[in-house]
């Protein structure tokens, strides 16, 4: 497969304000010592230091700064481009650059677009904007150099596009990133000398993580280190490196030379751009791209999922192994409460229209009904007169005693009217007509464990007209995926409130219900049923115990549910989400990995029929299959392509 990833860095090396010959050494030796590296971004004017003020206006100083860039240029190693600020003299003025330099060459002088005069910034005392040069070039270091705010560097290797903008030019409203962004820059270079204040590096690596989200794009920060602190100003070197929203590197108050390194996926970059139709290409035409060397990391254009997955863990990209749910256990909480508040509101939004206040739910004292009984119990607290009725029904010799008692407990803690409907007999009665055996038949007897599934559902739609109610469903978003729901059975229901939930996050919102909650009974049971194997609970127990386990028969849920979020989320290939599993899985072979996910895109071909006739329900993430928004595939289309490119991953 094609290898997407770069290995980029943001670097603050140490310097001495005017000592362009200190500087560039250790500039260089920042350069020598990562050499592996696609793309090096380093702070603004670092070849002379930002604050040497008026000596800017001496010749010595500049023409010392350009016989450095030429000697920092021949050290660049080959396959890197690295980025350092210098000033320029063009026409007269002086301009603050960023120099582009690779394959021994200075390829381009960016100036910056936004000189700041305020405060404790008075730049306009010496430098230019460069914000309406176009199509312009330079003598410098001997040679004729793209000069102007219109280049965007291009491997044409890698298919890298990067442009760069200096400090003050994301602080605008107007950002030269927006336009290179648009007009195909996927790494955005800040070459950055912000001084620190209270408050202020919050709010810049908020404004970077934002950017980087807005343009879909990486941003590479690197601001002046505290060597640069002078006279009323202290620098902190901070140095960030972000991808679509995401802060993958982040320091600050580093003293030596310091250098934060990431990989950067060009391939989630460009996902997102296709994907959000509303970030068109734009500007194309007004822009010069200048051929440079960004390779990818590792030297290599292609990759196999091994090489891919042994490049992530050698740089540490992170790869967590439940993508839906967050790590961190207080974002976590905050998103279990706002999954639940989403759900409730559209629960209750379709009470109000209906003008239906009866809602009918089935209960199996398993995680997806809990959950949808806690959705259906937020909703009467904003839609007061809401009635649930919630049945438990129960198949003798098949029902295990802890979920039963668990469906009893929990109904009763939500203060839902309790029924109970046995199905057993109706179910033999069924199969009985239709000249078949009441028995289960073991292994691969479908009949008799959708009867029962679809014995339910006939039950709780005739309640449902019986107390002019709605049928609450309970299926979530990774049964979805893998079909794992009887057709026309629990498949089935009149508003499903956790269709886009998936099930690796549907225990932990349970969870965090039961800790928040303040009912200690509750709490318990809530705590009985996560810990409780998933089952649907459709073939005989064994001495009243589950039999039937779900994981058993279609691989572990939170495995397939990262398989789920890279296919959707970012539409990568088969062979790029096994590189990331495997990075994920450490534990696991290559082999066992493949084997699983091929399971997942075999069901998630064949099962798109059901996903095709989906009831209403609330989206709550960026991930979800409704037929109406977010996934429209044919429903006998071929997985042929998708488990060959697994095949020879």
């Amino acid at each position: 497969m094609k290898n997407t990833q770069i290995l980029t860095a943001v670097c603050v090396p140490e310097m001495k304000p005017a000592d362009t010959g200190f500087n560039t050494e250790q500039i260089i030796r920042m350069i020598q010592e990562n050499a592996e590296c696609g793309l090096m971004v380093f702070p603004e004017l670092c070849v002379t230091g930002y604050t040497c003020a008026d000596l800017f206006n001496s010749n010595v100083l500049i023409k010392e700064a350009e016989k450095e860039t030429v000697r920092i240029a021949q050290a660049v190693p080959s396959g890197m481009t690295a980025v350092v600020g210098v000033p320029v003299l063009y026409h007269n003025s002086l301009y603050n650059c960023a120099a582009v330099l690779s394959a021994k060459e200075i390829k381009a002088l960016i100036p910056k677009s936004y000189i700041p005069v305020y405060s404790e910034f008075y730049e306009g005392r010496w430098f230019t904007s460069g914000r309406n040069i176009y199509g312009a070039s330079v003598t410098y270091g001997g040679k004729d150099v793209p000069f102007g705010t219109d280049i965007i560097l291009e491997d044409r290797n890698s298919g890298a596009k990067a442009a760069c903008e200096i400090c003050e030019d994301v602080w605008t409203a107007d950002t030269p990133s927006a336009h290179a962004s648009l007009a195909g820059a996927e790494i955005i270079c800040n070459l950055s000398a912000s001084d620190e204040l209270i408050g202020k590096q919050e709010y810049r690596r908020t404004m970077i993580t934002q950017k980087s989200a807005s343009c879909y794009c990486a941003y590479l920060y690197a601001s002046s280190g505290v060597h640069e602190s002078s006279t009323d100003l202290v620098f902190s070197g901070h140095a960030m490196i972000a991808e679509n929203g995401r802060l993958l590197k982040d320091s600050i108050y580093t003293v030596d030379n310091s250098c934060e390194k990431a990989l950067i996926d060009l391939e989630t970059i460009r996902y997102n751009r296709m994907h959000q139709n509303t970030f068109e290409t734009e500007g194309e035409s007004l822009y010069r791209f200048i051929e440079t060397e960004i390779s990818p990391a590792g030297c290599k254009t292609e990759v196999t999922a091994s090489e891919a997955s042994a490049l992530m863990k050698k740089y540490e990209r992170r790869i967590v192994r439940n993508p839906f749910v967050p790590s961190d256990m207080e974002e976590r909480g905050r998103r279990c409460r706002t999954i639940l508040q989403i759900q409730a509101h559209g629960l209750a939004q379709r009470v109000r229209a209906t003008g239906i206040r009866n809602l009918v739910i089935g209960i199996s004292g398993g995680l997806d009904s809990t959950l949808a009984l806690l959705v259906c119990s937020e909703a009467r607290k904003i839609v007061k007169d809401i009635r649930i009725i919630a049945y438990t029904m129960p198949s003798e010799g098949n029902t295990s005693s802890r979920t039963y008692s668990n469906a009893i407990s929990l109904m009763e803690c939500l203060q839902a009217e309790v029924r109970e409907v046995p199905i057993r007999k109706g179910v033999e009665s069924h199969l009985q007509d239709l000249g078949r055996s009441i028995e289960y038949q073991g292994e691969g007897d479908v009949t008799y464990e959708n009867a029962q599934a679809r014995m339910r559902t006939y039950i709780l739609m005739d309640a449902a007209n019986m107390e002019n109610g709605l049928v609450v469903g309970t299926g979530d978003l990774s049964e979805l995926a893998l079909g794992w729901c009887t057709y026309n059975g629990d498949h089935m229901s009149m508003y499903a409130v956790n269709a886009s939930v998936p099930k690796t996050l549907v225990k932990y919102i349970c969870t965090s219900y039961a800790d928040t909650c303040g009912d200690e009974k509750l709490k318990e049971v809530l705590y009985s049923i996560a810990e409780t194997p998933i089952t649907p609970e459709l073939t005989p127990a064994i001495n009243g115990q589950i039999a039937q386990k779900t994981e058993e028969k279609i691989g572990k849920y939170d495995l397939n549910d990262f398989f789920l979020y890279y296919h959707l989320r970012w539409g990568f290939s088969p062979a790029k989400i096994l590189a990331h599993a495997m990075c994920a899985y450490d534990e696991l072979d290559i082999e066992t990995i493949r084997e699983a996910e091929k399971r997942f895109f075999r069901r998630f071909f064949t099962q798109q029929f059901k996903r095709s006739c989906l009831p209403d329900g609330p989206k709550v993430g960026s991930v979800t299959l409704s037929p109406r928004g977010d996934w429209r595939m044919p429903s006998d289309a071929s997985s042929a392509l998708w488990l060959k490119d697994l095949e020879n991953a």
